[in-house]
């Protein structure tokens, strides 16, 4: 009994061993390690190359606000010792021993966000005296990435907050008229703030999947003009009988040619679709595809790297009209999933 106790420890330690080798290889050779696994075709976290995270929308995150969603990217995965034929076996690492329990539990890092829409009233722009205002705003607290230091905003926060509103716009989601609420008197200025929890590379997607999700819940609340001419929100049953009604029902934002985002990562010959913050620390080209609900390309975007072939960006928009088609179905599916919370 003694034996096998000990034989049972000495396992177990040689196979942590073994993961310490493995996981101080992956930090001292990033690139390499990466590689290893691109000769496979397969990435670290287990994914094909073409294959994006696992994502969920919930919608309705945040009580206090007009619209809201919490989104995530990945998930807690299982991965399987590796086979003889792996780049990283016993072969490799010596120390990975057969003894080891037939399969390792690996923790994945989850992308997160959370978007909310919070409406004031305004006075509409003399420019414009029949449309509303959307302000986009992108949050990277410190909790959200080691890479991120308080007190300093991060870089990139303004570059997305900028993007996400180009695209918002650009795409036609928004019609701005639907936010007048009294021609030249009053419109509703829509404050879009989204938080980045957790940071683990394709920030646009992700943030960009979060404020769709977040207008698409939006309840656009009853309003009432004052004695003083001053327009006000008007909440509960009470509210409707008690003032006079500028709108009469509360309504849902219409939503047209809703967009979502793929970045993929360049690699000599090989495309990574949806790129954690790993991959993107060694890979210097990337490609953002925007397309909308009628496949219809909205922007594209290449940063860094050399001169990409067609064949290469004809692949990253083919990859993103594929993302766009299951990401429509997650937020249909979310959406369902609220309006029977809501009848129950």
């Amino acid at each position: 009994m003694a034996a096998e106790t000990e034989a049972a420890a000495a396992a177990t330690a040689s196979g942590l061993a073994g993961e310490m080798e493995v996981e101080a290889y992956r930090r001292l050779f990033p690139l390499a390690f990466l590689e290893r696994h691109l000769r496979e075709s397969v990435r670290p976290d287990g994914r094909h190359l073409s294959e994006a995270r696992h994502t969920t929308i919930a919608l309705g995150a945040v009580y206090s606000a007009h619209g809201s969603a919490l989104i995530r990217l990945g998930e807690t995965v299982m991965r399987s010792l590796p086979s003889s034929s792996s780049p990283f076996s016993p072969l490799f690492f010596p120390a990975l021993l057969a003894s080891r329990a037939p399969q390792l539990f690996d923790e994945m890092p989850s992308q997160a966000m959370l978007a909310s829409v919070k409406l004031e009233v305004m006075s509409p722009p003399a420019e414009s005296p029949d449309e509303g205002s959307v302000a986009v705003e992108f949050h990277m607290p410190p909790i959200c990435s080691p890479l991120v230091r308080p007190g300093r905003p991060a870089d990139v926060a303004p570059v997305i907050s900028k993007a996400l509103e180009d695209v918002l716009m650009s795409s036609g989601t928004i019609n701005l008229k639907d936010l007048c609420l009294i021609n030249g008197k009053a419109s509703w200025l829509a404050y879009l703030d989204i938080y980045c929890l957790n940071a683990d590379g394709s920030l646009f997607d992700a943030a960009l999947i979060s404020a769709v999700a977040a207008f698409t819940h939006l309840e656009i609340p009853l309003v009432s003009v004052g004695d003083d001419g001053r327009v006000f929100t008007v909440g509960g049953n009470e509210g409707k009988t008690k003032f006079e009604l500028v709108n009469r029902e509360k309504r849902k934002l219409a939503l047209g040619g809703i967009p979502f985002s793929l970045t993929c990562a360049l690699h000599k010959d090989n495309v990574l679709a949806d790129p954690t913050s790993e991959e993107e620390s060694v890979i210097e080209t990337y490609i953002t595809v925007v397309v909308d609900s009628s496949d219809r390309l909205v922007s594209i975007q290449k940063l860094g790297g050399a001169v990409t072939s067609m064949e290469t960006v004809k692949e990253c928009i083919s990859l993103a009209k594929e993302r766009r088609r299951k990401l429509i179905e997650i937020l249909t599916d979310s959406v369902e999933a609220m309006e029977v919370d809501q009848t129950e």
